[in-house]
């Protein structure tokens, strides 16, 4: 598929002399960390050099303060707490943050996921009942419970105080819980909005130690579990997520928790855990728990507390994992085959897909598959309870939750954001939705939003690459969104060697332009270039810079993202 290359500005030329000057660095490095928002000698050394003094005060955070003053209560009079949670990535590690934690001065307590087939996300009355049954007085509610009114109104009646601790966006009417934790609500002055539902969760404990004079280094220790929190649940990294980012890493590499060091070694993750391998190695094994079965399993591996207990549970999460990959490869095939037998779902603008058999669990991450086949707003359905219910995934600049709300006459419920949303609906009504649904989108969609895009950061010549220069560049991780590893384009390329194909999928070059070194690259899924490509015919390509240890020798390579010819 044709992908569309979209050039970032390139900041003032005074501003970039003068940020090289200051710091003694490249005009590279320099329009890098401008784009970025680091514009002076202060911004540089902070951005390179995170400290946890760096992290803000929790107590700015709007009820913070009746927060810590209500838990504090139910510790002094060994109140029951129940720690509640969602069940996937940023749930389960919130729970267990908040339980670990709390667990050192309060042994009466307790923690509930949702099942997620039976209940559905967020606060259930099912989970509300059942911490009145176990005596609870405390519900700590973590990544969820912010459009939950009625339920903590209930709550709240059979009497069951409320700590919302969420960071998804309030609806009209916020619940009247004893405490909201939530900085986008409109009158919340903290300074950071983008904190994910674990990264609040931290920050209630961290405001606990405070008040109790707790050393906080016993709460760094859970630095891990936060890490993996904003790498699941991709919220920016950037302001306090990147700190926290930058020294949960360090612990998952030196000092991982129990769960998390068999979790590695389960799934063979022995080399340096960066972002991208806990999206792609942890992520989705704490995700399967959830999605298979039930996420009591995560959370019992992320708090395990001895070796025999997180193996066990590691090995029970890895199994998980491959069922939810069978159950994600059949049902992506037969989505896109379902699409292919269709004309009209070709050359449509949206996919909306019903099968009553395909296993709810997985059909957010098959609408993302679908996606990448065809780049377009995408709907898939499931039978749940004489429903259908689905998720949707956005492309980007579309706004997904736009769209499903101007069909919401079909819909019995739906929630969500920009770029992913859950839906309801009676069954009978998925072709009158699925009609509007294109007809809504197909009005809005240009060809252009049709075309997948690739950011680049700025245009360079391989003779400004050395290892000076990626040095400072891996500095500039944790990467992740608004702070995305850097993307370069390099025009009048050549080889200097035919092109191979490896393992029938995938590009191997060596590159270089007239007068410059040879870099080695690679194209991952790339092999349909190889008929295009030939020896002294000049092409473009946008690319990532990566270090490669080959038998103890490290050079620098280029990850390609895609190719033009010119």
């Amino acid at each position: 598929m044709h992908k569309n290359w979209i050039l970032k500005s390139i900041p003032p030329q005074d501003k970039i002399d003068s940020l090289s000057k200051a710091i003694n660095i490249s005009y590279v490095i320099s329009t890098l960390l401008i784009q970025r928002g680091k514009e002076s000698h202060d911004d540089a050394k902070s951005f390179f050099r995170p400290t946890l003094d760096g992290l803000h005060d929790p107590f700015l955070m709007k009820d913070m303060d009746k927060a810590v003053e209500r838990l504090l209560k139910a510790i002094k009079n060994y109140e029951k707490i129940i720690i509640y949670g969602d069940y996937d990535v940023d749930g389960t590690t919130s729970v267990a943050l908040a339980y670990s934690f709390l667990k050192r001065l309060h042994t009466n307590i307790a923690f509930y996921i949702p099942d997620r087939h039976k209940e559905g996300y967020g606060v259930s009355l099912e989970g509300i009942d059942w911490a009145k049954n176990e005596g609870a007085h405390l519900i700590i509610s973590l990544d969820c419970g912010i459009k939950s009114e009625l339920l903590i109104d209930y709550a709240k009646k059979i009497g069951i105080d409320f700590i919302i601790c969420d960071h998804h966006l309030p609806g009209e009417n916020v619940p009247m819980a004893f405490a909201v934790l939530d900085a986008k609500q409109k009158d919340c002055n903290y300074p950071f909005k983008e904190l994910s539902g674990c990264g609040v969760g931290f920050k209630l404990m961290q405001a606990l130690c405070i008040k109790q004079n707790i050393d906080l280094n016993i709460l760094y220790e859970y630095l891990d579990l936060v890490a993996v929190s904003i790498a699941a649940d991709m919220v920016p990294i950037v302001d306090e997520n990147r700190i926290f980012t930058f020294y949960g890493l360090k612990k998952l590499n030196s000092n991982p928790s129990l769960g998390f060091k068999a979790l590695k070694t389960i799934a063979s993750l022995s080399n340096e855990m960066d972002v991208k391998s806990i999206v792609f190695g942890i992520a989705p094994r704490i995700n399967a728990a959830g999605r298979v079965e039930h996420a009591n399993d995560a959370v019992n591996l992320l708090i395990a507390e001895n070796d025999i207990d997180a193996n066990n549970y590691a090995d029970v999460v890895n199994q998980r994992n491959r069922e939810r990959q069978n159950f994600d490869k059949t049902i992506t095939l037969e989505a896109l085959e379902m699409i292919e037998a269709d004309e009209n779902l070709k050359s449509a603008k949206t996919t909306v897909l019903y099968n009553e058999s395909w296993h709810k669990g997985v059909i957010g991450i098959v609408a993302s598959r679908v996606i990448e086949k065809y780049h377009r707003p995408t709907i898939i359905l499931t039978n749940s309870n004489n429903k259908a219910t689905g998720s949707a995934r956005s492309i980007p600049g579309f706004d997904l939750y736009e769209a499903i709300s101007s069909c919401s006459e079909f819909l019995d419920q739906f929630g969500g954001h920009k770029f992913a949303a859950g839906l309801t609906m009676p069954v009978e009504n998925i072709n009158p939705f699925k009609e509007k649904f294109e007809s809504v989108v197909s009005n809005i969609l240009t060809d252009e939003m049709m075309l997948p895009r690739i950011e680049i950061d700025i245009k360079i010549n391989f003779n400004q690459i050395n290892p000076k220069m990626f040095n400072l560049i891996k500095q500039m991780s944790p990467y992740g969104p608004l702070n995305m590893d850097p993307v370069f384009v390099t025009e009048e390329v050549y080889l200097s060697n035919p092109a191979r194909i490896l393992k029938e999928t995938h590009l191997k070059l060596s590159v270089c332009q007239k007068n410059s070194q040879t870099f080695e690259a690679i194209g991952f899924g790339m092999a349909h270039y190889y008929q295009i490509l030939a020896v002294n015919k000049p092409f473009k390509i946008c690319y990532h810079i990566c270090e490669n240890n080959y038998n103890g020798n490290i050079s620098l390579q280029l990850i390609i993202k895609d190719i033009k010819v010119v």
